[in-house]
């Protein structure tokens, strides 16, 4: 049995942290894994606004040659997008699994620990993979920042169980 020790609005405030915490890593998976199934729209729509033109330097020529390799895949063998089907499936189901430290934090911390694990594990992905696939070293940055950003939900909510954990909700 869990010995609380505290004041209770410390607590209190303590699971109130990690609950916004756990919500927003849980919006970001899953609008992550949403934005993953409408690629062909999602990547014209960014070309036309951006104005993304073959020949551009930069994010304009990147973006232009996904939107062409889209096109091809989309004409071509549309079947390869049943791949990121999964991988949006995929986001939605990780998804699923934070709401056992959303409800209660302490007992499922190990969802939490792997969350961060998982938001490491961007960094080599991105970095070995991106080169073998062709991704610009700067576009593999930006996947990398994902990893970063979703450690930050995750790290409050780790610091929170420690300190709900030690019975020191207030930080002290």
């Amino acid at each position: 049995m869990r010995e609380t020790i505290g004041d209770s609005s410390d607590i209190q405030r303590q699971y109130r942290t990690i609950r916004v915490a756990m919500i927003l890593f849980i919006v970001g998976l899953v609008l992550s894994g949403l934005t993953a199934f409408p690629l062909k729209a999602e990547i014209d729509w960014l070309a036309g606004t951006i104005g993304a033109t073959p020949g551009a330097g930069g994010i304009l020529g990147w973006v232009a040659t996904v939107r062409a390799g889209v096109d091809v895949v989309s004409l071509q063998q549309p079947w390869l997008f049943y791949g990121t089907d999964w991988l949006a499936f995929g986001h939605l189901c990780i998804a699923l699994f934070f709401f056992g430290p959303l409800r209660d934090p302490v007992r499922n911390v190990f969802v939490l620990r792997a969350g961060v694990a998982a938001c490491i594990l961007v960094w080599p992905i991105a970095l070995i993979c991106g080169p073998i696939r062709g991704i610009p070293f700067w576009w593999q940055l930006i996947d990398c920042s994902f990893g970063v950003l979703g450690l930050v939900p995750l790290l409050i909510a780790l610091r929170g169980v420690r300190q709900l954990e030690a019975g020191t909700a207030s930080g002290g």
